[in-house]
């Protein structure tokens, strides 16, 4: 079992924020490190008879906290009373409070006409563990097969890793979903987690899903704005540019975790082994994944896409910085990549122009051949997203 993980995000003391992220990603255990409990005002929404309370009267939290001595309000999981949002950004404005807000779905929020405090308050992100808190810990074959989740690294053997993933998979369908009625049939839903699953990290085809789900275009679009906005996965758009190229304008969605993706797509048992397709895929999601959670920790204004061509040569990760050349990186889990491999990657880079190409593998040393850098995917990560 590992010991505590320090987690990259750091949150300030002297502002009021709210944390979001998907469920399960510890987002109360940072809250809980970070801030001095000794200080600190708990309403936990998690609990049914606070959440009723509240719910039936959000003013009581005006009274709550006028009565409190705590220079810290913690409030989790704002989402099951949105509505408190209303009551919170009139306290930010007549005291001196500071209100520590988490939530594990926008989409509940933006529903209950919050304005999300109007810039009041400083919003954060937090994602499943990333290979660089995890340090010696990291096992990558442990994480394709497993995730990031915190709760993984809890559990002893591989069956209470099996029940977990496929327990949370349930709890979000049961406890995101349905109890806050966002569909009225669950079992399209059911049937449309497991085949967007069985697709993350590919263009998405809305009539090829809809047809296996059994529902309209409509619908499944419907249904993957729920995603976003439960924080499970997001869109990767594709790269606008005036490219000689005639591009592809259909997004990619991934999950926001590989072993979550595992589970939705019903593919616990199957053993993820080095080269095979199933690695490349998961090895691929993976590093994307890690990408975008460095970037949100440390370099919030980095702009993501990806880039493929009629002809469907392709690019996995398009990085737009501010003030530096745009960052084309190819994945690719081979321990061994040759210059053979990266033969239509260089025949875009070489049409595109001005910009920096990288190939993140499982290299174990550097090489560039002509304007391409392998670099181990580990060195790709801390060199281009932990710049301060």
């Amino acid at each position: 079992m590992l010991k505590r993980v320090k987690r990259i995000l750091r949150l300030p003391l002297n502002q009021s924020i709210l944390l979001l992220g998907a469920r399960g990603t510890g987002k109360s255990t940072l809250i809980h490190h970070q801030f001095n409990s000794h200080n600190s005002l708990w309403l936990d929404l998690l609990d049914p008879q606070q959440e009723d309370r509240l719910a039936r009267d959000p003013a009581e939290l005006m009274a709550i906290v006028e009565a409190s001595d705590k220079d810290y309000i913690i409030i989790d999981e704002i989402q099951k009373v949105p509505r408190l949002l209303d009551v919170v950004h009139r306290l930010i404005e007549r005291t001196d409070k500071k209100f520590i807000l988490t939530g594990s779905s926008a989409r509940k929020l933006k529903r209950g006409g919050a304005n999300l405090l109007a810039g009041r308050a400083f919003v954060y992100h937090l994602f499943p563990f990333s290979c660089i808190e995890l340090g010696d810990a990291f096992q990558l074959e442990q994480v394709l097969q497993w995730g990031l989740l915190p709760k993984i690294y809890q559990l002893e053997n591989e069956d209470e890793k099996r029940q977990f993933l496929q327990a949370y998979a349930l709890t979000y369908l049961k406890e995101e979903i349905w109890s806050e009625q966002f569909i009225k049939k669950l079992d399209p839903f059911r049937k449309f987690l497991e085949v967007a699953a069985q697709s993350s990290g590919k263009i998405v085809n809305y009539a090829n899903i809809a047809r296996d789900v059994g529902v309209d275009d409509k619908t499944i679009k419907q249904y993957f704005t729920i995603l976003e906005d439960t924080l499970i996965g997001f869109f990767l758009e594709p790269f606008q540019h005036s490219f000689r190229k005639r591009l592809s304008l259909k997004p990619k969605f991934y999950f926001f975790d590989v072993g979550v993706v595992r589970a939705l797509a019903r593919m616990l048992t199957l053993a993820v082994k080095p080269r095979t397709s199933m690695y490349g895929e998961l090895f691929e999601h993976f590093v994307i994944l890690e990408c975008l959670k460095l970037a949100s920790y440390f370099q919030s204004e980095y702009r993501f896409s990806y880039l493929k061509t009629k002809d469907d040569n392709e690019i996995d990760l398009v990085v737009e910085r501010p003030g530096e050349p745009i960052l084309f990186i190819e994945i690719k889990s081979s321990t061994d990549v040759h210059k053979a491999d990266l033969v239509s990657f260089a025949q875009l880079v070489a049409d595109f122009g001005d910009c920096e190409a990288v190939c993140f593998s499982n290299d174990r040393v550097s090489k560039k051949y002509d304007k391409i850098t392998i670099i181990p995917w580990q060195v790709g990560l801390k060199h281009y997203f932990m710049k301060k």
